[in-house]
């Protein structure tokens, strides 16, 4: 990296430990955590935007899908439900409801004309009641099992690591179907197409209590990290940190966020090394060529359709990682939180002032927006008391007090524009 890219990193990791002598070291690990996983959603975007040139608005979806992987690999399962038969009932009717799009897809392969519309409105009729009065029924016997605490399949009870990459797998097969049917589409379809379709996936995570609970949420996910109450009760740890004196509740979360850092840098890294050579190679070249003219890489024999849906796919996976380690880091599934600001809007802002196109830039928008974006709303409450402390009380008052909350999307908006006008192809611009 030049001098000029290493001092914007020294900045930001200057405003992180700034935060941590100033404020407390708890907040400064907590964006610096977050901050890994954003450079690493930024990332994922970058792929698919910097690389290739792909419109992507339903990054949502594809973290949301990537939250879920911890709740079906590291959850226990709920052995009642499952010895009750409700769990394999529900399982026959999705495979029931899987064969009908099947059938349906070879009879629209192979029939033609009116018989191909007769038999796709019969199947697709007929399998739909069908599935429905297989999978109603059971998912009535899983849902009433302890709603308070359960009412879900639960998960396989496997290491919590394990769901990572099986988020990204997730995020990847629902990249495969969208990419199918809207790559062909032009940019401005295609992000219609990807924002309706993270839509319908929020909502049946949302609606469908037998998967995740839906908005009852899941808590108490594992983690591949100690707890705090566990650290606490240790002796040795305890007499660890009384030799640095300090006290041992906040040094147990200061070291479990530590843990998660050195976790998610391990991740980040690999996949900035990977992203590199990737896009260095060969492969690389004919992506960005493929971005800057289709025209001219189709008339050198490109196949420009397949390697648009190849780059959607890794994109959309680096996402379902980065939702799983959200969760993960979180250690609860909350599919109420998931929204179009903090997972679509914010991202493209780290990708766009970062610099599309270039990994580095990607990570450091990564970094960078995700600390603003914490700490401009208690700065604009500090901000909107200082203006109003010699003001009587009153509406003008109230509404700019209350105001201060719209200074996170103000600032963010002002720092794009800036960005835009003295460096328009980002910090770390490409090459």
């Amino acid at each position: 990296m030049t001098l000029r890219n290493t001092l914007l990193f020294a900045f930001v990791a200057a405003l992180i430990v700034i935060e941590g002598m100033t404020a407390s070291w708890n907040t400064a690990l907590g964006i610096l955590n977050m901050g890994l996983i954003s450079a690493i959603l930024a990332l994922g975007v970058n792929m698919q935007w910097g690389y290739a040139g792909l419109f992507n608005v339903g990054i949502m979806g594809f973290v949301a899908l990537g939250g879920l992987a911890p709740v079906l690999i590291a959850t226990p399962p709920v052995t009642e439900v499952w010895t009750a038969g409700g769990a394999f009932r529900l399982l026959f009717a999705l495979l029931v409801g899987v064969g009908v799009i099947a059938l349906a897809i070879v009879l629209n392969r192979r029939l033609a004309g009116r018989t191909r519309i007769a038999a796709l409105i019969v199947t697709l009729i007929g399998g739909f009641f069908l599935f429905r009065a297989l999978l109603d029924p059971a998912v009535e016997v899983v849902e009433a099992f302890r709603p308070a605490t359960h009412s879900n399949l639960g998960g396989l009870g496997l290491p919590v690591l394990l769901a990572w990459p099986v988020g990204g797998l997730l995020a990847a097969g629902a990249a495969w179907l969208v990419g199918k049917t809207a790559l062909g589409l032009r940019s401005d379809y295609l992000a219609i197409a990807t924002l309706g379709i993270a839509e319908i996936i929020l909502a049946v995570m949302k609606n469908e209590d037998w998967l995740a609970r839906g908005v009852k949420n899941v808590i108490s996910i594992p983690r591949p990290v100690p707890y705090e109450v566990d650290l606490q009760a240790s002796a040795a740890f305890t007499d660890w940190a009384a030799g640095f004196g300090a006290d041992p509740v906040t040094a147990s979360t200061i070291v479990v966020k530590l843990l998660y850092a050195g976790l998610f840098a391990a991740i980040l890294l690999l996949l900035i090394w990977a992203s590199e050579l990737a896009l260095k190679s060969p492969w690389g070249r004919m992506m960005r060529a493929i971005r800057d003219n289709e025209t001219a890489a189709e008339a050198m024999g490109k196949d420009v359709t397949r390697r648009h849906l190849q780059i959607f796919i890794l994109g959309s996976a680096i996402c379902g990682l980065a939702g799983a380690m959200i969760v993960t880091l979180d250690s609860q599934l909350t599919p109420g939180t998931y929204n179009p600001l903090r997972f679509t809007f914010l991202i493209w802002v780290m990708v766009i002032v970062g610099g599309s196109g270039n990994n580095w830039g990607a990570v450091l928008g990564g970094f960078l927006i995700w600390y603003l974006w914490i700490k401009v709303e208690p700065w604009g409450h500090a901000l909107m008391g200082f203006i109003t402390a010699g003001m009587s009380d009153g509406p003008l008052k109230t509404h700019l007090l209350d105001s201060a909350a719209h200074m996170r999307l103000m600032t963010l908006g002002a720092v794009m524009l800036l960005v835009l006008r003295f460096s328009p192809r980002g910090l770390i611009p490409e090459r």
